[in-house]
């Protein structure tokens, strides 16, 4: 009869484990999906910043080439410039 009772005993244990290891399965469950949630809100503001970024390069690329055809200009007016200098004095 003894060893029925250690059984039992045995199984109750075994199966109060069991739910120990299940209730700390679900408090971690939870935990976690409260980091995905976090997680997914990081996500999303970073995919903003990114579209916010991305388009400020774009404007910038285009500022820098409407720079550059301006610096040519410019480069070329002084070049005739000098042109012209240099050819009123031989006259």
């Amino acid at each position: 009869m003894r060893r029925i009772v250690n059984m039992a005993d045995d199984h109750t244990e075994h199966l109060r484990q069991h739910d120990e290891i299940l209730w700390s399965l679900a408090a971690m469950l939870a935990v976690q999906h409260e980091k995905n949630q976090s997680y997914d809100t990081i996500i999303q503001e970073q995919r903003q910043m990114n579209q916010r970024l991305t388009l400020a390069i774009e404007r910038i690329d285009r500022t820098l080439a409407h720079v550059e055809i301006t610096q040519a200009r410019v480069e070329t007016l002084l070049a005739r410039m000098i042109q012209h200098e240099d050819n009123g004095r031989d006259a």
